[in-house]
Formats: structure tokens, C-alpha cells, sequence
């Protein structure tokens, strides 16, 4: 599966009321570092699909990082029965993000 484009609109529904785990990507097209760990999200997002994976673009939906209180970016977020369980900033490894959201990467496909 892909993942998902979050904006202020869809955001409650796609991650809030999720069943799933949710791993959110909150990122710029100028960051360097975002850029580069680009290519890893897409992959877990295809590879995993017990794993939902969104991204949230700061640029275009400042309220959203604003109200998670986005610092740096990239910052990975795990949300889980809509609560945020987890953050990281900064580049992640796959194996790094795979234990974030709660699957072991040796055994994740």
C-alpha cells in the first residue's frame, strides 16, 4: 500500500480513528534529511500492511504541525487507538523505523 497524504482535513480520520498502527512522516521538500529518508518510508508503506503510513508536508499543513509540536524535521510519530506513542527526529534506518511502529525487522516483509 502507499501511503497516505495527511492534511488538517483528513488527519482525524485517517490516524485518530485508525484501527491500525500509524506511522506519520511529518516533512519539507527543502529538507535535506527528509529527502534522503524519503525513499525508506515509501518502502516500509509498500511493504507493510499492517503498518498505515502518512505523511504530513509542514509547509503545507502548518496547524497540524503546530498542534504535535513539530520542531525538527523530519519527526517520525507512532500513533496507536489515536494517541501518539512514539517520536524520533531525525534519519532512522528501516530496521530503526520497523521497531518504532512494533515489528521486528528481522522478520518484517
Amino acid at each position: 500500500m502507499a501511503y497516505i497524504t495527511l492534511t488538517k482535513d483528513n488527519f482525524a480520520q485517517e490516524v485518530l480513528r485508525s484501527e491500525q498502527t500509524v506511522l506519520v512522516d511529518f516533512w519539507a521538500s527543502w529538507c535535506g534529511p527528509c529527502m534522503a529518508l524519503a525513499p525508506t518510508i515509501d518502502e516500509i508503506a509498500q511493504e507493510q500492511n499492517q503498518v498505515k503510513v502518512g505523511k504530513v508536508n509542514v509547509d503545507e499543513e502548518p496547524e497540524l504541525a503546530r498542534q504535535y509540536r513539530i520542531m525538527s524535521i523530519p519527526t517520525l510519530m507512532v500513533f496507536r487507538g489515536g494517541e501518539p506513542v512514539r517520536r524520533e527526529v531525525g534519519g532512522k534506518s528501516k530496521g530503526e523505523i520497523l521497531e518504532m511502529v512494533g515489528l521486528d525487522p528481522a522478520h518484517a516483509k
